[in-house]
């Protein structure tokens, strides 16, 4: 994998457009989302959504009073969020190195970005610098002990193992079909220190931790190891 985790995406971005628009088909529906929405602060005057996609979660935080500026290095993203019906006003730009003046912003989201960015203190370090001061950064991500390991098979009970090091970062890619679609998906395997670590870094207070279960309907077999383990973490922080 010598190619940017950037460059990654850009290539998959049309395969991401449809497997991310297909109605219910990713679990980003019925579990991320309303996950992630509770979690937020209410609306203030700016919400920043770091590594915006195709924009799925700036609809939803439009339609719920936010005022959504997306960010995303991916050009061929950043066009299909600003040419959608319900259009959200994006910026081209890498989240590390964000084109807005410090202290703009109530909010940043990053839903499911920040495990897939090249430099993750600088897209922390930005996202902080563009937060007024109280404002909050809430971060998805997919959860480290997912990206460590794998369950041995898709039984309730199945055991999880992790064959490397959980502590040790690395690149990975998950290839996925699932009901006519396909996507790889192109990531970092970070441990949950390095994220934490970064928000010390960048001057933010860790505010809240979640590790949900996974809540999805009962019918979605491969996902019943994940009612035992994490998929995803979701966490929150602000800056004094």
């Amino acid at each position: 994998m010598t190619d940017s985790l950037r460059q990654a995406w850009e290539d998959q971005a049309e395969a991401w457009a449809a497997w991310a628009r297909a109605p219910g088909h990713d679990t980003f529906w019925h579990h991320t989302c309303p996950q992630l929405l509770a979690f937020l602060p209410a609306p203030g005057v700016l919400t920043l959504d770091l590594g915006c996609g195709e924009g799925r979660l700036a609809r939803e935080l439009t339609a719920r009073g936010h005022h959504v500026i997306g960010v995303d290095s991916s050009p061929t993203l950043a066009h299909l969020a600003v040419t959608h019906e319900q259009s959200t006003p994006t910026v081209l730009a890498d989240v590390a190195r964000l084109p807005v003046r410090d202290g703009v912003a109530d909010l940043a989201v990053a839903c499911l970005s920040f495990q897939d960015v090249d430099d993750l203190p600088g897209a922390v370090r930005d996202a902080a610098a563009a937060l007024r001061p109280g404002g909050r950064l809430c971060v998805a991500i997919v959860h480290p002990i997912n990206s460590a390991g794998a369950f041995a098979d898709e039984s309730a009970d199945a055991p999880f193992v992790i064959r490397g090091s959980y502590l040790d970062e690395f690149r990975y890619s998950d290839r996925i079909e699932r009901d006519g679609l396909a996507m790889t998906f192109h990531s970092a395997h970070r441990p949950l220190e390095t994220y934490v670590r970064a928000f010390a870094d960048a001057g933010l207070v860790l505010e809240a931790l979640r590790e949900p279960a996974f809540d999805g309907p009962p019918e979605a077999s491969k996902f019943h190891g994940w009612r035992r383990l994490p998929m995803f973490c979701f966490l929150r922080a602000r800056k004094p």
